[in-house]
């Protein structure tokens, strides 16, 4: 028989050189891709060339029981396996399911709201890099276990490479195994991943059920595009009419089969696969395949038995190629890993028609049949047996499902083979040397993320198959899977009988956190509240602000649209007779003046290096005391003013440690407490104990306390632990909080503006006709300020000195982390003192520090400024909107902050000026 790589091997001169097995288990086919020229096809995978489910499915289990002898039971038991989407996802389950008591996961390309991203990685060379990691448990990848990759081939050791990486530098570990089918690395790759190993100084073995390596000439890649381009020009998918067209023969409906699937089950592996899940399954299993049975007996075939889309495939006459062997990259008989024995069988009896068996349905060997004819044809139709010969089609990612479908009906004694639609552009040549013979091309159908395209499947048509079962997950049975042009249609035109399985998709509603490095005793799991899956993904730029969308996710509600702003006189007096709350509108944005503009540039030049030196003192004391293995620290910054703070925190920790740290914006609103649907969010998709809320500075510590009682009140009422109420703030002059940059009272440039610096955000809105019970704290994008905007000027300037104050930094938090930083709260003595000497008797009223009387001046009814006597530099700015607003500054000794700002008491419009300005107290 012809080995199904001599067509590319003959036009590009590619060769496949190593062990004998390897022609059985590989032949040759061109890619449409502009990355690489040939693509190896798997005969043994499921996924472009229909096979024996059980041949496909004991590859797995013999590297997986290959796997376990290597671990031993114990180390076996602490591992978790993942494999690499599209194509190996059910080999990286069969692996699994060999080695027994290892949880399973893999990776994918389809995003799903409300499942937090756990990692990622790039595969270099494939039609659609980017693969997510979206497990249901957090902590699946956090053990220190031994990690075990599957992918079908090891061909550079890039995407094995890239995936370590990733994920050892968030979950790192002593131990990992690549499992392949093949190993086909080339000479100048084998040591990599040794000296890999080396660098992360980690264990890494390598197991695969053979060996070699593909030799590419010179110039190979344009020789196959040019290949591509002529054949594709070519080729034509075949004669039959297209479906649904007059002259079609008429193919009757698809018949949908409801499986009786276990309740709960995941459909696959994208979101975690256990050990009790998969006996689950595996007792389900006969029933499911006796339910396809019925459908596939119950189903009428079409009129004409089938209409070929191509000539018919051939066998020619004819002895395999000898591949060459070169002895300098052979794998050496005493290194060479064993041929599982279902390869080894399929290497026995290899066959060359797709979906064919070695033996044709009288019985007869391929070469019998032949041997009948003088033109390889067979002599003679035989009649169809009893039982139909049955192809079991996945979709993508969705392969173990199937596969295992495929495993029972043939155990129930069905002629059955496997294989699974792709994404994977893939020229179709119809000639016995080459791998991919037929191609059927149809839209896709599950409304994928990264948008439309074309999907197929290989070596379907003009196969020979009697029936086939289309296994699909609830997501993709959608209209473009029943159009005319869809899939379905498309299998119905090849295959006189159509059955369509539904499994139903899996999304996790809740994900349980338990601390990883928890004791037994304390391990048992909390899930979030399942309302958290119905909340929104985080908004982000430039759709909502300013910030560029991996600064910063805005865990808010868009109300943009939405008219909120009011008179500042008219707002204060509402909020002081109680008639409304601060968080129900908003004031108008105030707009400064060029004089004030200039202030603020000035400021900001002269205390970019002091911001700087702030923001990696509280980032790197976050870091020392909160990073634990296999954590980050998880940035949630209190809008707005925490905002930027929480910006410049997280590039701190990417410029000086390479650490990309999640970073999101909630509503805390004083009186109401913290959002708790954002804290459900939160909690859905990260530890709790890895969030660190962030401010700007603390005034009195109002917020501080608001927090700490939101926060028991949340963990009362939902059930969920961890949250740590203790705030990270740039500078805390109150000395209300541990964690923090200085508690020295200057100038943040920050706080000179509004939403001009805070990314065009307003503050947050929390109104009972806007919010609801299961909404976001709402926000506005102010699109029209954009002119004014120096959000990113003010980040650009801070972080532009973090390298002039890294040393300044170490040494501040060895001083810091040795001191004792327990809170004084001499801010809310001093706060109160003022209230009643004052004659105010409302702490709320009494606006502490630079920051809070900037606030004042810019958003409510300010009635006088009380500025420590020396304290010049910080109050350039204050000074000027107090001479604006005719608002009288008031010298004063022994105040712990640089200036404290006074609301109008008891404020009333009367209370104002004819001008409009606020009165001077009597």
């Amino acid at each position: 028989m012809v080995w199904t790589g001599t067509w590319v091997a003959e036009r590009l001169g590619v060769e496949l050189i190593g062990d004998e097995a390897l022609p059985a288990l590989l032949g040759l086919a061109l890619r449409r891709n502009p990355k690489r020229a040939h693509l190896l096809v798997s005969r043994v995978l499921g996924k472009h060339v229909p096979q024996r489910p059980s041949v496909v499915y004991g590859s797995g289990l013999d590297l997986g029981r290959r796997v376990r002898a290597l671990l031993g039971d114990e180390e076996a038991a602490r591992s978790v396996v993942l494999g690499y989407a599209e194509t190996a996802t059910a080999l990286g389950h069969a692996v699994a399911d060999g080695l027994g008591l290892a949880p399973y996961l893999h990776s994918t390309r389809r995003p799903v709201a409300g499942v937090a991203r756990a990692g990622g990685f790039e595969e270099s060379h494939s039609h659609a890099t980017s693969h997510l990691l979206l497990p249901a448990d957090p902590k699946l990848l956090a053990g220190d276990g031994p990690l075990v990759l599957v992918d079908d081939e090891f061909s550079t050791g890039n995407t094995v490479l890239n995936t370590v990486r990733a994920l050892h530098e968030r979950y790192p570990r002593d131990r990992y195994v690549v499992v392949a089918l093949v190993d086909m690395r080339s000479a100048a790759d084998l040591g990599r991943l040794d000296a890999f190993a080396a660098e992360i100084g980690a264990r890494v073995d390598l197991i695969s059920g053979a060996a070699g390596t593909v030799r590419l000439p010179e110039g190979v890649l344009e020789k196959g595009q040019a290949l591509v381009a002529e054949h594709e020009r070519a080729y034509e998918p075949g004669t039959e009419p297209a479906p649904g067209s007059a002259a079609a023969p008429r193919r009757p409906a698809p018949v949908r089969v409801a499986l009786d699937w276990p309740e709960g089950l995941p459909d696959g592996g994208r979101h975690g696969f256990t050990p009790d899940q998969r006996d689950r399954l595996e007792a389900a299993l006969p029933a499911m395949a006796g339910r396809i049975t019925e459908a596939l007996r119950a189903v009428p075939a079409a009129e004409a038995l089938r209409v070929p889309a191509t000539e018919p495939l051939r066998i020619p006459a004819g002895e395999a190629p000898q591949v060459q062997a070169a002895e300098a990259l052979r794998v050496p008989a005493a290194e060479a890993p064993q041929v599982p024995a279902a390869q080894a069988q399929l290497a026995a009896t290899s066959e060359e028609r797709p979906g064919s068996s070695v033996e044709d349905r009288s019985g007869r060997t391929a070469g019998e049949a032949l041997a009948a004819t003088a033109d390889g044809r067979p002599a003679a139709p035989t009649p169809p047996p009893a039982e139909p010969r049955v192809l079991v089609l996945g979709f993508e990612e969705l392969m173990y499902a199937p596969l295992r479908l495929g495993t029972a009906l043939e155990d129930a004694g069905h002629d059955v083979r496997y294989s699974t639609t792709t994404r994977s552009p893939v020229l179709a040549v119809d000639d016995p040397g080459y791998a991919i013979r037929t191609r059927l091309v149809f839209p896709a159908h599950d409304n994928p993320a990264d948008g439309p395209g074309e999907r197929y499947a290989y070596n379907v048509a003009g196969a020979g198959f009697d029936a086939v079962v289309l296994v699909v997950d609830s997501t993709a049975d959608t209209p473009a899977l029943h159009a005319p042009d869809g899939l379905l249609a498309q299998l119905a035109a090849h295959i006189p009988r159509v059955v369509l399985a539904v499994v139903p998709s899996y999304t996790p509603t809740a994900s349980p956190y338990v601390p990883y490095d928890a004791t037994p005793e304390v391990t048992e799991a909390t899930e979030a509240p399942e309302r958290s899956s119905m909340l929104p993904e985080p908004l982000r730029g430039p759709a909502f602000s300013s910030y560029a969308p991996e600064e910063v996710g805005w865990l808010l509600q868009d109300l943009s649209d939405v008219e909120l702003e009011a008179p500042t006189e008219e707002r204060e007096e509402a909020i002081q007779s109680g008639g409304a709350h601060y968080a129900e509108s908003l004031p108008v944005e105030y707009q400064p003046s060029d004089r004030y503009q200039e202030l603020f540039h000035a400021a900001l030049e002269t205390s970019a290096a002091r911001i700087a030196r702030a923001v990696g003192t509280v980032t790197e004391t976050v870091l020392a005391e909160r990073e634990r293995p296999g954590h980050r620290p998880v940035l949630v910054s209190l809008a707005r003013a925490g905002t930027p703070v929480g910006v410049l925190m997280r590039r701190w920790a990417q410029a000086r440690h390479g650490l990309e740290l999640p970073h999101y914006a909630v509503s805390i609103v004083r009186g109401r407490g913290i959002d708790a649907n954002a804290l459900r969010w939160l909690a859905a998709h990260h530890d709790p104990a890895d969030v660190v809320f962030v401010d700007g500075w603390t005034g009195k510590g109002a917020i501080t306390r608001e927090l700490a009682d939101a926060i028991k009140d949340f963990e009362a009422a939902e059930g969920v632990t961890g949250f740590d109420p203790e705030i990270a703030v740039l500078a805390d002059p109150g000395s209300c909080v541990r964690t923090y940059g200085t508690r020295e009272d200057f100038l943040i440039p920050s706080a000179c503006l509004n939403s001009t610096v805070s990314g065009l955000i307003s503050r947050t809105v929390l109104r009972a006709d806007l919010v609801g019970p299961n909404d976001f704290h709402g926000g506005k994008f102010y699109r029209e300020l954009a002119g004014a905007d120096v959000s990113n000027t003010f980040l650009d300037a801070v972080a532009a000195r973090f390298d002039e104050v890294g040393a300044a930094v170490d040494a501040d938090v060895k001083e810091l982390l040795a001191a004792d930083r327990t809170p004084t709260w001499e801010g809310w003595a001093a706060v109160e003192r003022i209230s009643e000497e004052y004659g105010i008797h409302d702490v709320n009223l009494v606006k502490p520090g630079v920051g809070e009387t900037t606030r004042v001046l810019l958003r409510r009814v300010p009635w006088k400024i009380l500025a420590k006597r020396g304290a010049e530099a910080d109050l350039a700015h204050v000074r000027l909107l107090a001479e604006q607003r005719g608002v009288p500054v008031e010298e004063v000794d022994e105040l712990p902050y640089s200036c404290v700002g006074l609301i109008h008491p008891q404020y009333t419009r009367g209370a104002t000026g004819a001008d409009g300005k606020a009165v001077v107290s009597q």
